[in-house]
């Protein structure tokens, strides 16, 4: 080994965490002689034959971070990429407001989770009270109506009976002075009788005439108490209705009579606290104000969000606008183009169809562009930045292709490492044979094959202990040290 590729050796040494051990588990004298390019033993390790080939059993893979992506077919070509970042469906947040003042007692905290139905918080309300008065009095009122429309009846009647006598009467009296006047032509009869049957008759007729005028007035009465009481039942019901909206309960919950200690009373007389329900089940977002708060009407109280209604906006440019349109296929992609550390796979992605915003920003001449997923991924939440991958003519057969972070330079030749089909323990360095790039997957024209592996994380790692050397061939330690030959 010559200096520079024992720097390397050392250097690629160095950055682990671990500590080195020898090459056949011995005593740390072999690690001293190892350290300092002394013989060692390489114990039951084997060396690869192939020069480009390196060993990387799972130890090995395990201390240097090593992952592997599979060769995809993708348009590379014709792939659009812009950045963007998650956020909530206008839809997917719903306030809960106070319809009508009152001391708030809230039931919930927030970040909670929230059921349809659950009640959200407590109102203490003056002024609900002052619609349950009002509710009362509408109640009373169509009682007294109905009262008395129950009489209308009887009077009525009572006055048909007074009208028919009354008719008899005027016949009887008309009868007698027909007699009469017969008599008197005739020349007979006394004067002063015609003239009381006259008198009688006209009489008669008179109290006829008040008895049909008192009808007239009462059958009046009795249609203006049938529009007081339509009046009446209407007014209570838009109380109910206004009732329903302040307490969140149907007007037929509202209206049903239960039994109380005075007696049978409807529902919405025996509520002293209103307790406002969650609509649909979600997450408490935010609380507009602090326990026991005065609050005014139409004050935010609690905030309730879906999480799981989610889209994903991103910017992309003007220029472009030749080929974006609205329901070109598109895919989610993580932030991170890698599957280092704890970042999201990169596999890890949400399909969908864009949408065109209706208008663009004149000053960073972008357009905006909506994609609500087909299926959400756990990492998605709002105001997480990712890339929207839009495919822009679907028509076009896709290539082969990796990401751009499995390409390493050795000087100026692309490098990459392809996991051996046969021996998932080597990797094999080959030239890179590049295409296109959409600035994050790259084509290769030769060399891979469908279902291939190649080495994403770990690869930079593989080049520095690989370069210069591959006439030489070499073989990494479970350490995660690189040595050169075959002993």
């Amino acid at each position: 080994m010559n200096s520079i590729q024992r720097a390397i050796a050392i250097a690629l040494a160095s950055t682990l965490p671990w500590a080195l051990v020898a090459c056949d588990s011995g005593t740390n004298t072999k690690m001293d002689e190892h350290a300092e390019g002394d013989g060692h033993d390489h114990g039951q390790e084997e060396a690869p034959t192939d020069p480009n080939r390196v060993a990387i059993p799972a130890a090995v893979r395990s201390n240097l971070g090593i992952s592997f992506v599979q060769v995809e077919r993708r348009r590379v070509e014709r792939t659009l990429r812009v950045p963007g970042r998650f956020e909530y469906l206008p839809t997917a947040r719903r306030e809960y407001r106070t319809a009508i003042p009152g001391r708030v007692e809230l039931l919930v905290e927030q970040f909670d989770r929230v059921d349809a139905g659950q009640p959200l918080y407590r109102l203490d309300s003056p002024s609900w009270r002052e619609m349950q008065q009002q509710l009362a009095d509408a109640t009373a009122q169509i009682e007294r109506f109905e009262a008395r429309l129950n009489t209308f009846g009887p009077l009525l009647a009572a006055h048909q009976q007074h009208e028919d006598s009354l008719h008899e009467s005027v016949a009887v009296w008309n009868e007698r002075v027909e007699q009469l006047q017969s008599v008197r032509e005739a020349g007979g009869g006394r004067v002063d009788e015609f003239a009381q049957s006259r008198a009688s008759l006209a009489s008669t007729q008179a109290e006829l005439a008040n008895v049909l005028e008192k009808k007239a007035e009462l059958d009046a009465e009795r249609q203006q108490t049938h529009a007081d009481l339509r009046a009446a039942r209407a007014r209570v019901e838009y109380l109910l209705d206004a009732a329903s909206a302040i307490v969140s309960r149907s007007r037929s919950e509202l209206s049903v009579v239960i039994e109380t200690d005075h007696g049978p009373e409807p529902a919405w007389a025996n509520i002293t606290g209103i307790e406002v329900p969650a609509s649909e089940a979600g997450v408490v977002e935010m609380l507009g104000l602090t326990n026991g708060s005065w609050a005014d009407e139409k004050t935010p109280v609690v905030t309730v969000v879906q999480p799981d209604r989610l889209r994903f906006r991103a910017s992309g440019l003007q220029s472009d606008l030749g080929v974006l349109r609205d329901g070109l296929v598109a895919r989610i992609v993580p932030p991170t183009p890698t599957s280092v550390g704890r970042a999201v796979p990169l596999t890890d992605t949400m399909a969908g169809t864009i949408t065109l915003g209706l208008a663009g920003d004149p000053n960073d001449r972008t357009v905006d562009v909506f994609i609500v997923p087909d299926e959400l991924r756990p990492w998605a939440r709002p105001g997480v930045s990712a890339q929207l991958e839009i495919v822009t003519d679907s028509t076009v057969s896709p290539e082969l292709a990796i990401p751009l972070a499995a390409v390493q330079r050795d000087g100026l030749t692309p490098v990459i490492f392809r996991r051996d089909p046969s021996n998932p323990n080597e990797a094999i360095r080959m030239e890179a044979d590049l295409g296109k790039d959409d600035g994050r997957w790259v084509a290769l024209l030769s060399g891979v094959r469908d279902g291939d592996e190649v080495v994403l994380d770990g690869a930079f790692q593989l080049m520095l202990a690989t370069s210069g050397s591959i006439q030489k061939g070499g073989h990494f330690h479970s350490d995660g040290t690189f040595h050169e030959g075959e002993d």
